[in-house]
This record gives C-alpha cells, sequence and structure tokens, in this order.
C-alpha cells in the first residue's frame, strides 16, 4: 500500500502539467474509479478540506490521502511521492 501511494502521487506530480486544481479531475479518476479508495462524497469532502488548508491542493490531498490510507508514515511516503 505504501508503495501505490508512492507510485500513485509521483506520476501525477511529474505527468500533470496546471498545478493542483488541474490534478483534481486526475486524482478523483485514480482514487475513486481505479483505486476505488474512496467514494465519490468522500473525494469530494477531501477536496473541501484540502482546499480550505494553506498551502498547496496537490500537497495538502497527498498528506491527507496518505493519512487516511496508512497513518503518519503514508502521509510521508504521499506527500514525497
Amino acid at each position: 500500500m505504501l508503495l501505490e501511494l508512492f507510485v500513485v502521487f509521483f506520476k501525477l506530480g511529474a505527468f500533470t502539467i496546471g498545478g493542483g486544481i488541474a490534478m483534481i479531475p486526475i486524482l478523483r479518476t485514480a482514487m475513486v474509479e481505479d483505486k476505488k479508495w474512496f467514494t465519490d462524497d468522500e473525494m469530494v469532502d477531501i477536496i473541501a478540506i484540502c482546499q480550505g488548508l494553506p498551502g498547496v491542493i496537490a500537497v495538502n490531498m497527498a498528506t491527507y490521502v496518505g493519512f487516511r490510507k496508512r497513518g503518519f508514515l503514508g502521509s510521508l511516503v504521499a506527500t514525497f511521492g
């Protein structure tokens, strides 16, 4: 699971142009449709929480998703990815 978190966020960061807001549809596809980690309603909540926090939304989402999936270590791995 840790490797999966790293790979998902590494690919998104490496191949998405346009910043964090442009990543949201791709993140939704990866996390809701492909990996089935979250439902659509949970994804909307994640976006709302991460948008309200200071900082870059993509980093906030990586940290939040990593923490929800694997705790503190997951948040570090996803954020680093």
